[in-house]
């Protein structure tokens, strides 16, 4: 994320996808590309544009509606110097009952009275970002690109490039090796050089644990999509994970998880997790705070 203060990253969530393929073990087979320098040279600035923003921390405050097989959760999230902090406001769209409510703000005000808990969740988040951090900086190296020219992006014109594995890449560690079984469109807004949207899918299966553990079947998908949220601050704004394959080599595996975030409002620069909270605890529109539609 923008600033050293905070350490949620732009959706790009690279921390979903290093945390997904983790332990992914494919093999490359040779691919045709364009991969023009120009469009190498782009690819990488933006990159090191999600690394390092040059633009001063925004921390903001949004609403994240997650859908998965638990079913539909919306919280309210604000960022602070000691990481994220969230207040659950609604489940599969409808307010929290009486009892909900006073469960999330016991929550909460257990939080409050136990930081170590909270320093627990900052440390968790910047290896989450570290590893996601990793990921990003292969991107230029591990795949071959082609511009397919100028579309409307979410925050103004963008590249249109589509990628397919780089057969020459060697990735450092085997979080690397998941690039070897992807391929997709990547977005970059023209102004600003900062990654707006991923579409990619397996283009074949992906074993985890050696085959032992399992295998993802060819043909699942992963959306990624942010956007500039004010004073050339990105955000996060969509998230689509849709994974099938088998695990222990018996039992069905599916990952299916579609989020959005929406609302996003700025808050102090130097907030502490308990000026969150009691922020969050104070919002007295918290509870009617109507979900997020897709």
């Amino acid at each position: 994320m923008d600033g050293a203060a905070h350490t949620r990253k732009p959706a790009i969530t690279w921390v979903l996808l290093a945390f997904v393929f983790t332990t992914f073990v494919v093999t490359a087979t040779a691919q045709e590309a364009v991969n023009s320098p120009e469009t190498v040279a782009l690819v990488r600035r933006a990159s090191q544009n999600e690394l390092h923003s040059p633009a001063a921390p925004y921390p903001v405050r949004y609403k994240l509606r997650k859908q998965d097989s638990k079913g539909i959760t919306t919280k309210e999230i604000v960022e602070t110097k000691d990481g994220d902090v969230a207040r659950l406001i609604a489940i599969d769209d409808k307010p929290l009952t009486p009892d909900q409510e006073k469960a999330e703000l016991d929550r909460l005000n257990n939080l409050l009275a136990h930081p170590e808990i909270q320093e627990h969740r900052r440390k968790r988040e910047q290896e989450d970002s570290g590893r996601a951090d990793e990921m990003t900086q292969m991107l230029p190296d591990a795949f071959l690109f082609k511009d397919m020219g100028i579309v409307p992006g979410s925050s103004g014109p963008a590249h249109r490039l589509t990628f397919e594995p780089n057969p020459n890449f060697t990735p450092p560690d085997r979080e690397g090796e998941v690039y070897h079984g992807m391929e997709g469109e990547l977005w970059i807004d023209v102004a600003q050089e900062r990654i707006v949207k991923m579409d990619a899918h397996l283009i074949r299966d992906v074993e985890f644990g050696w085959g032992i553990l399992g295998k993802l079947y060819k043909g699942g998908t992963l959306s990624i999509e942010q956007k500039d949220v004010g004073h050339h601050h990105w955000e996060a704004t969509l998230l689509k994970l849709n994974l099938t394959g088998m695990a222990l080599m018996i039992k069905p595996l599916s990952f299916e998880t579609y989020e959005t975030s929406t609302d996003f409002q700025p808050v102090p620069l130097n907030m502490s997790y308990q000026d969150a909270i009691h922020l969050l605890e104070s919002d007295s529109n918290g509870p009617q705070v109507a979900a997020a539609k897709r």
